[in-house]
């Protein structure tokens, strides 16, 4: 059964919002990277993975405008068994793709317009 592991927000403030929610929930750092135009630094709260993304300035890309260019909920991610079927799923249930072909995770908009993304099992970590 496909389950929710991931929830991003876009943040103007990397840092404060790190420390934030560090200290007011107490949630830990997971990991952190550079992925095309943005950063992303991942936090859990030891069940769910909390991606705060920063994008570069000028980032015009179809995934930093898929929600608006201010502060908000990014979009959500579900973990799946199989990517390639639930894409091909997505596509039949009229799904519009926002990634580039290839790239996982596969983010798009569902019916009503909301941005999420699918990703294989595993993708993302928890504390230890």
């Amino acid at each position: 059964m496909a389950r929710i592991v991931h929830i991003a927000l876009r943040v103007r403030d990397l840092e404060a919002t790190t420390r934030f929610y560090e200290e007011v929930f107490g949630f830990r750092r997971v990991e952190e990277g550079r992925v095309r135009d943005h950063v992303s630094r991942h936090l859990s709260d030891g069940t769910i993975d909390l991606a705060l993304i920063q994008y570069d300035a000028g980032a015009d890309s179809a995934e930093a405008r898929a929600s608006g260019v201010e502060p908000c909920i990014h979009h959500f991610g579900v973990e799946v068994e199989d990517v390639d079927t639930t894409r091909k799923r997505l596509l039949a249930a009229g799904c519009r793709m926002i990634s580039e072909p290839g790239v996982v995770p596969i983010k798009f908009r569902d019916p009503g317009g909301v941005v999420a993304e699918i990703v294989p099992e595993g993708r993302y970590r928890t504390p230890e």
